[in-house]
């Protein structure tokens, strides 16, 4: 079977099912001179090899979302959304550039689909809209845990959100913390 290599790609997920463990990633590909965002699931088997920055062997547990990695995957899809694959090897290269920060205030927010749109300084080419995980972090202004349920229109939002984001309008990314302030 063909290995494939991809580098530089983020983890969005990991989740654990009768011992198997399966790892989302995102990456850049480039064709014909076009960057496409790509996600794909991992599913990481006992003979996995995971390697940490310094290239010690270490396990699954040692993954985390928004940990950049270099993984090489077995070139055999699945037809699912997102297309999922062996993983062979997976390698820690860091984490998640600090700089990915946005601070705007809520314009509106979907509940049903745990979404929200933020707006910076009254500059409508700033709305971005996050899309929040289960497991995402959200704070109060005391750094209190609070639910999605306390977000809500005009209130301002500290958002920790991973490095890409879509082509769409409004651009669209994963919120990984939202502090109000």
């Amino acid at each position: 079977m063909a290995v494939i290599n991809i580098t530089n790609a983020v983890i969005q997920d990991i989740t654990s099912d009768q011992g198997t463990t399966y790892v989302t990633i995102t990456y850049t590909s480039r064709q014909q001179n076009q960057r496409n965002e790509q996600t794909l699931r991992l599913v990481v088997r006992p003979r996995t090899i995971i390697l940490n920055a310094n290239g010690s062997p270490v396990t699954a547990n040692a993954l985390r979302e928004g940990m950049n990695v270099n993984v090489a995957v077995s070139s055999a899809y699945t037809r699912s959304i997102p297309p999922q694959t062996v993983a062979y090897l997976i390698r820690i290269t860091g984490r998640q550039r600090p700089d990915d920060i946005t601070v705007g205030n809520i314009l509106d927010v979907d509940r049903t689909n745990r979404s929200f749109t933020t707006i910076s300084d009254r500059d409508f080419s700033s709305i971005i809209r996050f899309n929040v995980p289960e497991n995402a972090m959200l704070f109060d202004r005391m750094g209190r845990p609070v639910n999605f349920s306390r977000l809500t229109p005009g209130m301002r939002v500290r958002v920790r959100h991973a490095n890409f984001m879509t082509a769409s309008i409004p651009p669209q990314t994963t919120a990984f913390e939202v502090r109000m302030l």
